[in-house]
């Protein structure tokens, strides 16, 4: 579900704008990476307190 909305967020944003989504589903770090690399995008995946993925994607 993470990854599905921030798809839908990035669509709304110009290109070299950052996304930063909070996760804890561990699992996406994964999908985020797939699909930064398909999609063209960087993104930079940070562990914080109690197992919350904090994901920044750039938009290509």
């Amino acid at each position: 579900m993470p990854l599905l909305m921030a798809k839908r967020a990035l669509r709304e944003l110009p290109s070299g704008a950052v996304l930063e989504v909070l996760s804890t589903d561990q699992g996406s770090e994964r999908d985020f990476e797939s699909f930064a690399r398909l999609a063209g995008h960087v993104v930079a995946c940070e562990r914080l307190l109690d197992d919350v993925l904090r994901l920044t994607i750039t938009k290509a």
